[in-house]
């Protein structure tokens, strides 16, 4: 008898955190639908093309993979690719504002999904937070630092852990920018769209006059001062261009903007994928240029690692050519800025919608037709986060939780793919088979020839999927920590790495093996489940590369929105009441059965 409440218990509870959201949502925006095609592909690049444009291909090539950072910038231009395409298909599946939390939702249960929205709501405050630090540092240079010399002069802070003033500047572009994202997102698309093309003239610019100059010599130079590696192509080997990679894939993130905008666009089905494929592309071309012409205009060593292209016109003597990057830098900021704020009041709105948060954030006003108190409140927080904290240790928690979603985006690709949908059981020949032992154990490499998904099916996808993401943290947590070990030929980490290696191509060979969901989607990521898998190890590989310090500040974070999901989420969650009045009519037409 307590063996029998105990299962009751855990089954209940698993059934409470497991609630999904139906894939198809029919129940009207509140939002404006006004966002085109063109709107979603500006805001894409413009969200991206900021803060690394200006500074990454300078900083890795000077200190981590010398002219080989075109490589780099290749490679993370793929890994983001991956990522890319899976987001291209849940946007166009489920066109609605929250990203990956309503992809999570839809596929994984509410549970996850509120870990996935939290988790979105710190990376996007993080990321705004560190764009307009600097977009403050940048303007503060260009005034021969005279904004910080007042504000230490005045109101020095001297916290450990905090920024070294209050800087209100920064704080005032946040609530400007929060002023205009709430009283009207159409007026600041039109902002951003032009934020972004001239942004995006500057590179061009910058791509056309360094060619003038460019000299491949410079990827050929044998004697490099001490400290910068051996010269050449490759000066800092294999591994830097891989490390190189690493850093490279940071200054993609910025592009699922896009998808939490989809219940803003006027056809999503279509424009979220081409949206996504295309800035992407822009974004990679604008990269790969920049840093080709820049370390062949100038040796890579010499590189300014904080403003290289400003220091490299200024190295050639072209004033006018410095001055237009300088300001064009400030655009490219400004729009990287827009980008980044926008999708976080749409995920709070998401979450608010869903009754996981609190009601009033997600409130729609009548007139400006945007999420006005939740773009509000994100906003200031963002901007105190930027007015009083030093965010040089902050930087990597945007990392960890982009990094995050992409892996839960990527994970539902695969589950979705393999699931049982009506449209399987309408068209099944066999809707129902018996769970036997020796009938499971067949299915692992589909020995009872089932030609659609049922129950079984759908099961052992989702537990390979858990096992795959299991095993790629193992993998990469073995690869991570004993690199040096793997390198030298010690038997006992090589076969940790082979063994984990193995039973993740194995669980990925279970899932192949499997039979497909027959169900039409406007967009369908190719190749599954091998690019959703290789973006998956990609992302859990560079999380593990993030500093242990990174990981604490998470965990802390995530105990702080459980504390919110178990003491309000789980008891006010729309889905909860669906449930309860789906329960209840259920027994009500029981009953009336019984009677009869």
């Amino acid at each position: 008898m307590v063996a029998s409440s105990e299962k009751n218990f855990f089954q209940k509870s698993f059934d409470i955190l497991s609630r999904k959201k139906p894939l198809v949502d029919n129940t009207e925006t509140r939002l404006s639908k006004f966002l085109s095609t063109f709107d979603l592909t500006t805001m894409g690049v413009g969200s991206t093309l900021g803060v690394g444009v200006y500074v990454l291909a300078g900083e890795v090539s000077k200190t981590t993979a010398g002219p080989a950072v075109v490589i780099s910038f290749a490679i993370a231009a793929i890994a983001s690719m991956l990522a890319g395409l899976c987001y291209a298909e849940f946007g166009a599946r489920v066109p609605k504002a929250g990203s990956a939390y309503v992809y999570s939702y839809v596929t994984i249960g509410e549970f996850i999904a509120f870990i996935i929205g939290w988790n979105l709501v710190l990376e996007y405050a993080i990321g705004s937070a560190s764009v307009v630090k600097g977009l403050s540092n940048y303007v503060d240079e260009l005034t021969n630092n005279q904004i910080s010399g007042w504000f230490l002069e005045t109101m020095p802070m001297n916290v450990s852990g905090l920024g070294a003033y209050p800087d209100f500047f920064a704080f005032g572009i946040i609530m400007a920018f929060t002023l205009a994202l709430a009283f009207g997102a159409r007026e600041s698309a039109l902002v951003n769209n032009i934020f972004t093309m001239t942004n995006v003239s500057v590179v061009i610019f910058v791509i056309i006059c360094g060619a003038f100059k460019a000299d491949p010599a410079n990827w050929k130079l044998e004697n490099v001062p001490a400290g910068y590696g051996d010269g050449g192509f490759f000066p800092y080997g294999l591994g830097g261009v891989i490390k190189g990679a690493a850093i490279c894939f940071y200054g993609f993130i910025g592009f699922d903007v896009i998808a939490t905008a989809g219940e803003e666009a006027k056809t999503p089905q279509r424009s979220i994928p081409f949206a996504v494929v295309i800035s992407l592309t822009i974004i990679f071309l604008a990269y790969f240029g920049i840093s080709t012409v820049l370390t062949m205009m100038l040796p890579y060593y010499e590189q300014n690692e904080n403003a290289p292209l400003p220091h490299v016109f200024k190295q050639l003597g072209w004033t006018v050519a410095e001055g237009i990057v300088s300001y064009g830098a400030i655009f490219g900021l400004a729009a990287s800025l827009m980008g980044a704020m926008f999708p976080l009041p749409r995920v709070i709105y998401a979450m608010a919608k869903d009754g996981l948060v609190f009601q009033i954030m997600g409130a729609v006003h009548p007139k400006f037709n945007t999420p006005f108190a939740g773009t509000l409140i994100a906003g200031t927080l963002t901007g105190i986060l930027a007015a009083i904290f030093d965010l040089s240790q902050l930087v990597n928690m945007m990392s960890i939780g982009t990094l995050m979603a992409y892996s839960i985006v990527a994970a539902c690709v695969m589950l979705l793919r393999f699931e049982m949908t009506e449209e399987d059981v309408n068209h099944s020949e066999l809707n129902t088979i018996e769970m036997t032992p020796k009938v499971m154990l067949k299915q692992l490499f589909n020995g009872n020839r089932l030609r659609d998904p049922v129950a079984l099916t759908s099961g052992i996808v989702t537990v390979m999927v858990t096992s795959y993401l299991f095993w790629c943290l193992m993998f990469s947590g073995t690869f991570t920590l004993y690199t040096t070990e793997i390198m030298n030929g010690d038997w006992w980490a090589i076969t940790l790495l082979v063994v984990f290696g193995l039973l993740l191509v194995l669980s990925i060979l279970i899932i192949v093996f499997q039979p497909r969901s027959i169900a039409k989607i406007p967009f369908s990521t190719p190749f599954t489940p091998f690019l959703p898998a290789t973006s998956i190890l990609i992302n859990i590989y560079l999380m593990c590369g993030l500093d242990p310090w990174t990981w604490v500040r998470f965990v802390v974070w995530i105990a702080i929105g459980l504390v919110i999901y178990f003491c309000y989420g789980i008891f006010n969650s729309k889905e909860r009441h669906v449930s309860a009045s789906t329960s209840n009519l259920v027994l009500e037409t029981k009953e009336k059965n019984e009677k009869m």
